[in-house]
């Protein structure tokens, strides 16, 4: 299957995460800050990166942005993992360069076809 770099600094949703996307059949790398994932975007050039946006330093959309502005991880479809749900953090999220959400708490359901979704689409 796919390699899914998770970015996310909260061990219950990253356990989580990581139990999913293995489930699925995935290969999951993992970081707990954005320094440390841009870096494995880098050299493990996953199939999809999934960026907690309220990470400590730097924050995933930050780290978003970095990652479409390099030629070598700008493809590399990025979905945000967000507790962010107010009017307009969709559009910052995008805006961003994110290719897609999923809100926190996590419904597995809805994880697992967003995951779907955009490895198909890549």
């Amino acid at each position: 299957m796919a390699t899914v770099l998770i970015v996310e600094d909260n061990p219950a949703n990253m356990t989580l995460a990581v139990f999913l996307l293995e489930s699925a059949g995935h290969r999951v790398i993992t970081a707990t800050d954005a320094e440390a994932g841009l870096a494995l975007a880098r050299s493990a050039n996953p199939d999809l990166i999934l960026m907690d946006i309220q990470l400590p330093g730097m924050d995933g959309l930050t780290a978003t942005s970095q990652l479409k502005a390099d030629e070598a991880t700008r493809e590399i479809p990025v979905i945000a993992l967000t507790a962010l749900a107010m009017k307009g953090d969709e559009e910052r999220i995008r805006a961003a360069g994110c290719d897609g959400y999923i809100g926190k708490p996590m419904r597995y359901k809805e994880f697992l076809s967003t995951v779907a979704m955009h490895l198909e689409a890549a």
